[in-house]
């Protein structure tokens, strides 16, 4: 085998591309010192993850740095894979959700909803999904948006040194968490949105303690805005920083509140509306900075637009009460009228009683819908919503059959990793961690 290498034996070197390389072993390292010294750039590569603190999951950031400033910064992702766009193709369509629901494992509710659209519009029922059924999916969305935004500004804030901003974000997500659990039985990866509507109804008394919520998450949001906005320090941290303007993004494919700190108004709820978001009155919020402060204004005026629209929704499901919350094809429609029994798990006793003991007909139906489930036509859908993370879409191809041919999922979080390099290279290696936040990844999505 030949080789490049000098002939040293304690530090054998070869001429690259990028300079002379040296594999030092050991000897004389006085000399060897010497010799490299005299190359005319020092360049370190330097691996920052894929377990680190500031990396929000297992990703992998190589960077290559010349002092202390990036030179060159490369994104490498897969650590986390999870084939779940692979696995859905082994399940029902139904139990597709319970695996997509657990990929940006910060906003389940969202790919719950963009799959069961997508589903929708392959088998032809957008239409006919209940009034109420969207109004809850609305309010789940934009509650989700809330703990999302959480996690993104509190964890941000821990990354570039604020401690108590990230004690009182997740102070709040708990209270919305509370919200989901009450509603759901769970407080993430509920698998709540179904197709042609969601698992189940509103509890009785739900809307007044979201309306309560509402009112406590309003007046303790203003708690991280006093500790950053006009702070010194985190303006010092983010200002400037992690620049990209409109040009950057509309070339990388990115969205969200990245794409909105360029002052383009793109919110998919607005230019695309679905789930009848055009019956609700919301700003698009917008900054002209282009950096990760701009960002963080965004998601914090975000918050208070998400609570304008859970508010009108609990005003529209008040209205809507009794209304159903799943498609009447009962072809289609999973049970929606159940019950949470007593231990907090599993159906009520009631439900049980109703497809055991009076209806043989109904039993089997339920076996076979749950088992077997239903079939799609031949074709294929594609559907967009907007994440708190930005543009979310489901590819879905149907062969026909009761599972899917195809999940294929846009995820945001992957198309917005790739600013990485465009948004840290040519500044400090402290600065890598604000940009990173201010694009807010969830690995889960990503290596899906």
């Amino acid at each position: 085998m030949t080789t490049n290498f000098t002939k040293d034996s304690y530090a054998p070197s070869q001429e690259t591309t990028e300079g002379r390389v040296y594999a030092v072993t050991g000897g004389d390292w006085d000399s060897l010192v010497t010799e490299i010294g005299q190359t005319k750039e020092e360049r370190v590569v330097v691996n920052m993850g894929p377990q680190h603190p500031s990396t929000h999951g297992v990703l992998r950031l190589v960077l290559e740095l010349e002092g202390e400033t990036i030179t060159e910064a490369r994104a490498g992702i897969g650590y986390l894979h999870t084939g779940i766009e692979k696995n859905c193709e082994y399940r029902t369509w139904t139990q597709g959700v319970t695996y997509v629901t657990r990929m940006d494992y910060l906003a389940p509710l969202f790919n719950e909803t963009a799959y069961c659209l997508s589903l929708e519009k392959l088998l032809g029922i957008t239409e006919q999904i209940p009034e109420r059924a969207s109004q809850i999916r609305v309010l789940m969305m934009e509650l989700n948006r809330i703990s999302s935004h959480m996690v993104a500004l509190g964890t941000g804030a821990l990354e570039l040194g604020a401690l108590s901003p990230m004690i009182f974000a997740f102070r709040e997500r708990e209270l919305v968490l509370d919200l989901f659990e009450m509603i759901s039985g769970l407080r993430m990866n509920m698998a709540y949105i179904r197709p042609g509507g969601v698992a189940q109804d509103l509890p009785q008394g739900a809307t007044a303690k979201i309306r309560k919520t509402v009112k406590q998450l309003r007046h303790n949001f203003k708690d991280n805005e006093k500790l950053l906005i006009g702070n010194t320090i985190w303006m010092k941290r983010t200002q400037n920083i992690g620049y990209l303007d409109l040009a950057g993004c509309t070339t990388l494919g990115v969205t969200g509140p990245v794409l909105r700190s360029t002052g383009l108004p793109w919110d998919l709820r607005k230019t695309q509306p679905y789930c009848g978001y055009e019956n609700y009155d919301f700003e698009v919020i917008t900054n002209n900075t282009c950096d990760v402060y701009g960002r963080f204004l965004i998601r914090m005026a975000e918050l208070e637009q998400s609570l304008r629209i859970v508010e009108q929704a609990c005003d529209k499901l008040d209205k809507s009460q009794g209304q159903p919350v799943m498609v009447e094809d009962k072809k289609i429609a999973w049970p929606a009228q159940l019950s949470i029994g007593a231990d907090g798990q599993g159906n009520s006793l009631e439900h049980i009683r109703e497809i055991m003991g009076e209806s043989m007909e109904a039993l089997i139906h339920h076996f076979k819908i749950v088992t077997e489930g239903f079939r799609v036509p031949a074709g294929q859908a594609y559907v967009p919503i907007e994440s708190p993370r930005g543009e979310v879409g489901v590819h879905l191809v149907s062969d026909g059959g009761t599972r899917p041919y195809r999940v294929h999922f846009r995820e945001p979080s992957f198309n917005n990793l790739q600013a990485t390099a465009a948004m840290s290279e040519g500044g400090m290696i402290a600065d890598i961690i604000g940009a990173i936040a201010s694009i807010d990844p969830v690995m889960g999505g990503v290596d899906r």
